[in-house]
């Protein structure tokens, strides 16, 4: 048994766990600065009309981008259960599947995006001085899909097997080209949303090429080898078991956040342009809270396959503990100093002003958030895909559009339309705490019978 799948298996929980999602986290935060790079400098250097144009594009980059991501969960929980079980052979097999299916999934959501982005723009009510910069931005960056892609499923290949530092020095190399060339592109050659979508483009492809380069150089069980990428449906279909209900919940919340910004576009360029602003501070401390999800779904999957059933949930409480503290803290200090880090991102008062109350409504509540995640990845570790995307889609997403639907309506005001975040996480987390608990007691019951089942949901 090798070094990185025993410190899963054995030992104590809470340092591990920390020393699995800091860095994973450290490597999600480099990724949203990317994002946060090109609205710092497009609202700084182009003004508010190329700021909302940028801004804008963030429900449909999710709708398109991250429902494929969440297929890499897939990946993870695939691979990481076959180290549990010591079967090296399956592992190699899952990794060339997985990057295999990565390749195929970029290329196709590439053309499909370039295509439909002007008619989801207009889908969502871009208003007009917007629409023309927001659909050469959203081209544009759809030319580093399939990179982004191939860079999550990389990505979910080392978590698999606890690395998550090599991330971080992919992330932090293509990080520092992102903001150079943002600066170069749009102060100096003022190609304004062009310049940031181009800089966002060869940084995703500077990040995937690296990890790329290092499974390729890698010798070990969880190595690339390019002769043996395969197609193999066995594998492709474990993976998908796992990743398409993630990457399903992913699209329903995509759809749901459409509705959102459709609302938020009702109020013009200055609330637009502060959501999108406000949505940055959000993002770092989602992907602080995920990455302790992340954990919660490697480790349990890992312990799932060693049938080491208990320790699955004494990592999910782990992470959700050490995850909670740790988003709090985070969220406290961005409300405390809204003010002058939304004025990173703008030079106008009244967009700070409109960002600032995003910012208290949504951050103050980030914690149920947290338990979404880290609940969610619990049960798909412990083998239970689809339950968490039920609960998710019904509890998150249903929330969200009867909120827009029914109560916006008598209080048409951007504040009122923010409360549907932190009352649709609260309402999962409810739904998904029961779940896990009635999850986990059958699976213990199914100790009692001749044989445990190698997986508890189908």
């Amino acid at each position: 048994m090798n070094k990185e799948k025993s410190s899963m298996l054995t030992g104590t929980l809470w340092d591990k766990i920390l020393l699995f999602a800091l860095p994973l986290a450290a490597s999600s935060i480099l990724q949203q600065l990317f994002n946060s790079a090109d609205v710092a400098v497009v609202g700084r250097f182009a003004g508010t009309v190329a700021l909302a144009a940028v801004s804008s594009n963030g429900s449909i980059i999710g709708l398109l981008v991250n429902s494929f991501v969440g297929m890499s969960v897939g990946a993870n929980v695939v691979i990481a259960n076959y180290i549990g079980q010591e079967r090296m052979d399956h592992v190699k097999k899952a990794i060339h599947n997985a990057i295999t299916l990565a390749v195929i999934i970029g290329l196709s959501l590439m053309v499909i995006g370039i295509v439909i982005t002007p008619y989801m723009l207009r889908l969502i009510g871009s208003p007009a001085e917007v629409f023309p910069y927001a659909v050469l931005y959203l081209r544009i960056y759809f030319i580093g899909v399939p990179f982004i892609i191939l860079y999550n499923f990389e990505a979910a290949v080392l978590r698999s097997h606890g690395q998550t530092q090599r991330p971080v020095i992919s992330l932090s190399v293509a990080g520092v080209i992102n903001i150079i060339l943002n600066l170069i592109l749009v102060i100096v050659f003022k190609m304004s949303v062009a310049g940031v979508a181009i800089a966002t483009v060869v940084s995703n492809i500077v990040s995937s090429m690296d990890l790329l380069f290092y499974l390729l150089r890698d010798k070990s069980g969880y190595g690339l080898n390019p002769k043996e990428l395969e197609f193999d449906p066995i594998f492709i279909k474990q993976i998908l078991r796992v990743g398409l209900p993630a990457g399903l919940q992913g699209a329903v919340f995509s759809i749901s956040n459409l509705v959102i910004q459709s609302s938020v576009n009702s109020f013009g360029p200055d609330t637009i342009a502060a959501s999108g602003a406000a949505l940055n501070f959000e993002m770092f401390a989602y992907y602080l809270l995920n990455a302790f999800g992340q954990a919660a779904v490697t480790f349990s999957s890992q312990n799932f396959g060693a049938k080491q059933y208990k320790r699955c949930l004494q990592a999910t409480r782990c992470a959700l503990i050490e995850g909670g503290i740790l988003v709090t803290l985070l969220s406290g200090l961005f409300i405390i100093f809204r003010y002058p880090l939304v004025h990173i991102f703008t030079a106008s008062d009244e967009v700070a002003r409109i960002a600032a109350i995003r910012m208290v409504v949504v951050l103050s509540l980030e914690f149920f958030n947290m338990s979404d995640d880290v609940i969610s990845g619990g049960l798909r570790g412990i083998g239970y895909a689809v339950t968490p995307t039920v609960i998710c889609i019904a509890g998150i997403c249903g929330v969200r559009i009867a909120w827009v639907t029914f109560a916006l309506p008598f209080n048409h005001n951007f504040q009122m339309l923010m409360y549907c975040y932190p009352l649709s996480w609260m309402v999962t987390t409810t739904c998904l705490v029961a779940a896990y608990f009635t999850c986990y007691r059958r699976l213990m019951a199914s100790l009692n019978t001749p044989t445990v089942p190698t997986r508890a949901e189908s």
